[in-house]
């Protein structure tokens, strides 16, 4: 074309969770069975919604009410209802006036970041979700600034390392904090919480803490919301349905914004963003209607825990099946529903492989895999599918330089759960070996 219409940025948009299912549907057409251990979308693994749940959805839905356009901001009711509850724990207080609904944290991300001035960096953790990392490197058309996440230290921030991050990069305007974590299952104590609202700040930042997975901890652990810790920093807290319900498909989300009131730059961002929301008019009216209803119901609660005992089991189970594996460095996931496993330093390279006995198969992960510069964990995880089934996705797509996978504690059925990790294990020591 005469000019140039691609965006500065547009390079850093990937996604690998999605991308390697175009490869697994690929090979699934070769006759290969698949677990699909990639994403996390407890309804694709068989989550049953409750009957009374979905009552409510289909009340609602013969209200004509929640056919039409709702405020830009939100349904009121239902911003009362968050502001309250929020309101109750005690922290910094907020009003309706203070939460924003998008359709679904992707569409919060997106704007959040894409919103900034383009020289403003926000500091993301690594390993980080992707579709955080992607949109702040997108922003900037630059590779993203990061943190270190420690998996010698439970992936717990590594607090010396995001004051370095901080001190030296003076572009930085603000911190991103995932808790629960994904893609490590990471559940941050209190104080390592109020220790990086100290350094938000003492640099004069604010704080970004998507914080979705935040009512799925276990494992005895606790963690605190940032509406807790956030004292007079200006701050944004992400939530949404689409993992506690869990309602992936509504794509429904607010922000919570913390103390805009405090400082002038960040209230007109704020202004902003409220801004680009409103030439869409709103967001999905339905899944806001009925948030309130559902989560106020009497077997919510129970439904929840139920859901969250499972992920509780299943997490120590993965982590007694791989954790003694020579080669590899395992933490148990304590929250959201995701572990991330680490290669040790040297013990990949580029001439291992699984056996595949399909031809078919073996050809395709062979090309897949032989371009230069294919990390050595893309290449395992690529091997581990075409032998197995069982698809991962490679940690250094999560905007880090450790080699490794993410995997999820989805799979209802614990003797499938059981043996698609030991498919795991097995498939990690033949590989080393080999």
């Amino acid at each position: 074309m005469r000019t140039d219409i691609v965006h500065i940025g547009a390079g850093e948009l990937t996604y690998e969770i999605r991308n390697i299912v175009n490869v697994g549907m690929k090979l699934q057409e070769f006759g290969l069975t698949t677990n699909w251990e990639n994403i996390g979308d407890p309804i694709i693994k068989g989550e049953k919604i409750p009957l009374w749940m979905k009552e409510i959805v289909s009340n609602a839905v013969m209200q004509d009410a929640t056919y039409g356009y709702c405020p830009t901001k939100g349904v009121l009711s239902t911003r009362e209802f968050i502001a309250s509850e929020t309101n109750k724990r005690g922290g910094v207080q907020i009003d309706p006036e203070d939460i924003l609904f998008f359709n679904g944290l992707g569409d919060a991300i997106s704007k959040i970041f894409g919103f900034l001035r383009r020289t403003a960096r926000v500091l993301v953790p690594t390993p980080s979700y992707t579709t955080h990392s992607s949109a702040e490197a997108a922003h900037s058309g630059d590779k993203p600034l990061t943190y270190i996440l420690d998996p010698n230290h439970h992936w717990y921030p590594d607090l010396d390392d995001l004051e370095k991050s901080i001190k030296y990069n003076p572009a930085v305007a603000g911190i991103l904090i995932i808790n629960p974590d994904n893609p490590t299952g990471a559940v941050y104590p209190t104080h390592i919480l109020e220790s990086m609202v100290e350094l938000a700040k003492r640099y004069d930042l604010f704080i970004v803490c998507d914080e979705v997975y935040h009512n799925i901890v276990y494992n005895g652990t606790s963690t605190s919301p940032l509406s807790d810790v956030i004292g007079d920093v200006p701050g944004i807290a992400m939530r949404g349905v689409s993992k506690e319900m869990p309602w992936p498909g509504s794509r429904c989300g607010w922000i919570e914004v913390y103390n805009a009131d405090k400082d002038p730059m960040f209230a007109k961002y704020i202004q902003s963003v409220l801004n680009a929301k409103m030439v869409e008019v709103c967001s999905t009216t339905l899944p806001q209607t009925v948030y309130p209803d559902i989560v106020q119901h009497p077997k919510y609660q129970g439904y929840l825990d139920e859901r969250i005992a499972r992920y509780e089991k299943f997490s120590n189970i993965a982590y007694q099946c791989l954790k003694d594996i020579k080669g590899v460095l395992v933490n148990r996931p304590n929250g959201a529903f995701y572990m991330s496993v680490c290669f040790e330093d040297g013990v990949l390279n580029h001439k291992q492989t699984l056996p595949i006995e399909n031809s078919d198969i073996r050809e395709m992960i062979e090309k897949l895999v032989s371009p230069e510069g294919t990390s050595v964990d893309k290449r395992f995880v690529y091997y581990m599918l075409g032998a197995t089934g069982v698809c991962v996705v490679p940690l250094t797509s999560f905007a880090t330089d450790l080699q490794g996978f993410r995997v999820t504690l989805l799979e209802r059925d614990e003797q499938m759960f059981i043996q698609i990790f030991e498919t795991i294990k097995s498939s990690i020591k033949q590989y080393l070996a080999s």
